[in-house]
């Protein structure tokens, strides 16, 4: 009877990590499409997210989740929605490689807020899993990063901090779909708000071009992901939906050098292997902890 529930248990697992990896893949086109749209960058956020709000509510609808106000829901809103915001400015202010690491610093804030807001204790191998990610997100764009653009830097570092929020609210949520999609619905509710009469005073005009690409942001970037995080969240840790949502920062690099000609250099190539070999760890530690029902290592000193 236990292997029977243990079975479902890792499959539902493996699928979540899926999930989260098509959603990283979705979500690393933002970069390049906040760039090509000459809007204020409050605006860009604003109409992004009355698109993707839309995805989203339009799915609760259709998978029969009702709407729920808790803390968690509230406190996932309140991060996504500043993250999203901070993330698109700190694009239109410095380079979208500056923007894109300096908001992956989450995993490191994820412990932060787990630590302080809810008193969790700090596991060795997750602050080792962190601290090697961050190298090797700072070896992936040593090439990139300049000195300038101060200001744009503290946007990005700040959307870091209020990603690591939504994670970590979105997991405390638990299991309920109705508390965690609601929070993704207020984050979207919350922007458009925010965003589109600030936006509006600093937009002077628009292109036929520039509303696809809000459209495509909207719908592809933001809406579709973010029903599809939702869904992995349920059986995927806040850390581990963190860590494999680097794939987006590795990512962006490479629609960067389709579109616009730009090649990472070695020390970004080195990087990226030390993330994806970091992430590969995690994910296969996390299965085999699911399916052992054990902490992890417990069989080493088993003989077969």
């Amino acid at each position: 009877m236990t292997k029977r529930t243990e079975a479902p248990q890792q499959q539902r697992k493996q699928r979540a990590m899926l999930l989260m990896v098509v959603t990283a893949i979705m979500w690393s086109m933002g970069g390049i499409f906040i760039k090509l749209i000459s809007w204020s960058p409050f605006l860009i956020a604003g109409i992004r997210s009355l698109i993707s709000g839309s995805v989203m509510a339009g799915y609760m609808k259709y998978a029969g989740i009702r709407f729920k106000w808790n803390r968690y829901s509230l406190g996932a809103g309140i991060g996504l929605s500043f993250s999203a915001t901070l993330f698109t400015i700190a694009n239109k202010l410095t380079t979208a490689a500056n923007a894109i690491v300096l908001q992956y610093t989450a995993p490191i804030f994820i412990l932060i807020l787990s630590a302080l807001l809810f008193r969790q204790r700090l596991v060795r191998r997750e602050i080792t899993v962190v601290a090697i990610t961050m190298v090797g997100m700072v070896l992936f764009f040593f090439d990139q990063l300049s000195p300038g653009s101060i200001l744009g830097n503290v946007f990005g570092i700040l959307a870091g901090i209020f990603l690591a929020l939504m994670f970590v609210m979105v997991g405390r949520g638990g299991d309920d779909d109705s508390t965690r999609m609601s929070g993704i619905l207020i984050a979207h509710c919350m922007t458009v708000i925010i965003g589109v009469p600030i936006g509006f005073i600093g937009t002077i005009g628009t292109t036929g071009l520039e509303i696809l690409y809000v459209v495509i942001l909207g719908v592809f970037q933001l809406g579709i992901p973010y029903v599809l995080y939702a869904i992995a969240s349920r059986d995927c840790s806040p850390l581990a939906c963190s860590l494999i949502g680097m794939l987006e920062p590795l990512l962006n690099p490479v629609w960067v050098a389709l579109f616009v000609g730009e090649i990472p250099g070695l020390y970004a190539l080195f990087g990226a292997v030390i993330i994806i070999a970091t992430v590969s760890w995690w994910c296969v530690q996390e299965n085999r902890q699911t399916a052992a029902q054990q902490p992890f290592g417990m069989n080493h000193n088993k003989k077969e």
